[in-house]
């Protein structure tokens, strides 16, 4: 049973980080290419940034790119998002999500390509 479990989400001044953390399970975490999502209210889930299976190729929304870092460590089974200069408008549930095949990622990458997904983790930011 697959399993997918956000943290590190919370209330942040304007300017301010985050690192989000999932923790994986029931599945092989290796095979799999990972993505963070964020669902702001009132607007559908969007993609923020995924990582492939080895790590070497990584992908962001425009909107996020140069603040956002995604990275992965196999050994534990963990995909984390560093959220840098965060904004106002960074404020949204953050899903965590593993592709729907192995071995497998094909930009532009949406909600429909990923089949697995976590409870998510709100980031509230203040202005």
């Amino acid at each position: 049973q697959v399993q997918l479990l956000e943290s590190g989400g919370g209330l942040v001044q304007a300017g301010g980080s985050l690192r989000l953390s999932c923790a994986a399970s029931g599945f092989t975490f290796v095979d799999y290419t990972m993505g963070w999502f964020r669902q702001a209210p009132g607007k559908e889930r969007e993609f923020v940034a995924a990582i492939n299976w080895r790590g070497y190729s990584k992908y962001y929304a425009d909107s996020v790119t140069g603040r956002y870092t995604i990275s992965r460590d196999d050994t534990k089974k963990t995909v984390s998002l560093q959220i840098d200069s965060l904004k106002p408008e960074d404020t949204a549930v953050y899903y965590c999500a593993a592709h729907r095949r192995a071995f497998s990622i094909s930009p532009p990458l949406g909600v429909r390509d990923f089949g697995s997904w976590g409870q998510g983790t709100q980031v509230t930011v203040s202005s």
